[in-house]
């Protein structure tokens, strides 16, 4: 939604564009002016990309920011003008989630009551077995 990419833009694989992005050029030539994002770069809201810049792989732009110098491979970026803010470190790459792999609390949530579920089940079959009472019966 109200993204805009220039003409000369060249998109990696697997990028993440929020709403309101702009990959903006700086020139009016008609020759390479537009940024380039390599693979797995995500780029926040209202972020805006000027100039036949490179986005290196795994980047993350942050929401608002206003990038006009190269981004390496594996940083964050945040602010106008936006400044490295974090670097990924292997330690974080492990940690770090898939757009599409995010955790799920409700589905977490689920399967806890589920497994309750089958404890109170098995709880209850024990309980009503016949062989397993006590003789309070015969009393």
């Amino acid at each position: 939604m109200g993204v805009v990419i220039g003409e000369t833009s060249e998109i990696g694989d697997d990028c993440l564009i929020y709403k309101g992005v702009v990959l903006g050029g700086t020139t009016l030539e008609k020759k390479k002016r537009h940024p380039t994002l390599s693979n797995r770069v995500i780029v926040g809201s209202n972020a805006t990309i000027l100039g036949a810049i490179t986005i290196g792989d795994g980047a993350r732009i942050g929401s608002g920011s206003v990038v006009v110098k190269p981004v390496p491979p594996n940083v964050t970026v945040v602010g106008v003008p936006a400044r490295v803010s974090e670097s990924m470190t292997p330690e974080k790459a492990e940690l770090d989630f898939e757009h599409g792999n995010l955790p799920d609390p409700l589905a977490d949530i689920m399967k806890m009551l589920l497994q309750l579920h089958t404890r109170l089940e098995e709880r209850v079959k024990r309980l009503e077995n016949p062989s397993t009472k006590n003789n309070s019966s015969q009393e």
